[in-house]
């Protein structure tokens, strides 16, 4: 798709890998292998989306060639998100094992927040692949903007967030959590890696 959209005129992509919340594609392939394939094969500059949450993961995708990181889940915890407090408090609470995929047997993969609304879709889903109206009533947009707008309800409906929940711990202002990661990963760069040479 990367290289699709290069010949078709972008000057930017995001490469989103497996780790990303809401549709990471068919083919799971990690940010680890996809930036490192990126940099290598395009020629338009890109950054590395889906995971990421911290300063040592800057560091990583632009080691990796990438312009930095797409960060969606993580600014979902930031006090200027215009989501319910609780769905946020939900996301520091979070593991990085709390999500799972559905509609794979669809083709449309898409990775959500595990609760008992998503785990009851999966089961549907298994039992009647391919049949999106079986699994509709749970997965339904309605459901999530009502949880994420209303309700703060984390868990009464299905919602998409990436593996880097896992690594959030707090509710920062974007300042303060763009503050953080680029002085984390400064520091890294100028301590740590150079020592390394």
């Amino acid at each position: 798709h990367a290289q699709t959209a290069a010949r078709m005129g972008a000057d930017f992509i995001s490469m989103d890998g497996f780790d990303c919340g809401g549709h990471p594609g068919e083919e799971d392939v990690g940010n680890w292998v996809l930036s490192a394939q990126a940099a290598q094969e395009l020629k338009v500059p890109f950054v590395a989306s889906g995971g990421a949450a911290t300063g040592s993961q800057l560091v990583a995708a632009l080691a990796m060639g990438a312009e930095g990181l797409n960060m969606g889940t993580r600014f979902m915890a930031t006090v200027e998100a215009p989501i319910h407090p609780k769905i946020k408090e939900a996301l520091v609470k979070a593991k990085v094992t709390d999500t799972l995929h559905l509609l794979r047997s669809l083709g449309n993969t898409e990775r959500v927040f595990k609760n008992e609304m998503s785990l009851k879709a999966k089961a549907i889903e298994t039992e009647k692949p391919g049949d999106i109206n079986a699994i509709y009533p749970y997965i339904k947009g309605e459901n999530y903007r009502k949880s994420f707008q209303e309700t703060g309800d984390a868990y009464s409906s299905v919602w998409s967030c990436g593996q880097s929940i896992g690594l959030i711990n707090d509710i920062p202002t974007c300042q303060q959590l763009l503050d953080r990661i680029c002085g984390e990963a400064e520091d890294i760069i100028k301590s740590r890696l150079q020592s390394k040479l």
